[in-house]
């Protein structure tokens, strides 16, 4: 979707730079990266530097930088442009049935609220007038909508740097306390625990990962407090995104 919308505006000025943050690597990334065909930058960021520089918590999120690399627009819920007709991939395709978490999931993720007509407008009125579009937010405006980094969100910021840091050196059991404590320090970080549950044992492949969590069974062997269903349920699904602001 973000392809076919990049390859209609990139004649006007446009260029889209995917990101796969994963503290498991290219192998975690490969199969969405293949099966998008990106003829735009995609790249792989296994140490988080772009959520920790651009202050991004959540998936989908775009920073909107104008062409003399000045941030235009923070890190913000980027819903995927509906005005592109484009073959959608099926995820359950061959699944003959479905584990009572994947219907779980579903169920919640129907209810989340976006504004992706909203969104594209903007970015297609930013493309056609530049720093003239009302969506251009002056430099002023852009420290006013980024994230503030306070003290526990630092401490928590480096808990999971470590975390991601000793699982790449296979020492998983050792990163389950720190990614804890990122988890604790900075509660409306979705990034930091998501990555954490993804990296539990039990899944096979990228799209199975996705849907790790605490399964019939095995409760008590959950290393941490929070998973995804529950998460949205106590917050509700409609507040899961930050609402589009102008």
């Amino acid at each position: 979707m973000w392809q076919a919308l990049r390859n209609e505006l990139h004649p006007h000025g446009l260029e889209v730079v995917t990101v796969g943050m994963d503290t498991a690597g290219a192998e975690a990334c490969r199969h969405f990266i293949e099966a998008a065909k990106p003829e735009h930058p995609s790249l792989i960021d296994a140490n988080h530097v772009v959520a920790s520089q651009f202050g991004i918590i959540n998936i989908p999120n775009s920073v909107w930088i104008d062409e003399d690399g000045m941030i235009v627009r923070p890190a913000e819920a980027a819903p995927a442009p509906p005005s592109i007709d484009v073959p959608r991939t099926n995820p359950f395709e061959g699944m003959t049935e479905f584990p009572d978490r994947a219907q779980a999931i579903m169920a919640e993720a129907v209810n989340i609220e976006s504004d992706p007509a909203a969104y594209e407008a903007a970015l297609r009125d930013w493309v056609t007038n530049g720093a003239e579009s009302v969506y251009a937010l002056s430099a002023d405006q852009v420290i006013e909508r980024s994230q503030p980094r306070s003290a526990d969100t630092s401490t928590g910021a480096a808990h999971f740097a470590m975390a991601a840091h000793l699982e790449q050196a296979g020492k998983h059991d050792a990163a389950v306390p720190h990614f804890r404590q990122a988890h604790q320090l900075v509660p409306d970080n979705f990034a930091y625990r998501r990555q954490a549950w993804s990296l539990e044992p039990g899944g096979e492949g990228a799209f199975a990962r996705f849907w790790q969590g605490p399964q019939d069974g095995n409760e008590e062997a959950w290393p941490y407090d929070s998973e995804w269903v529950s998460d949205v349920q106590a917050m509700g699904a409609a507040n899961y995104y930050p609402k589009f602001t102008p």
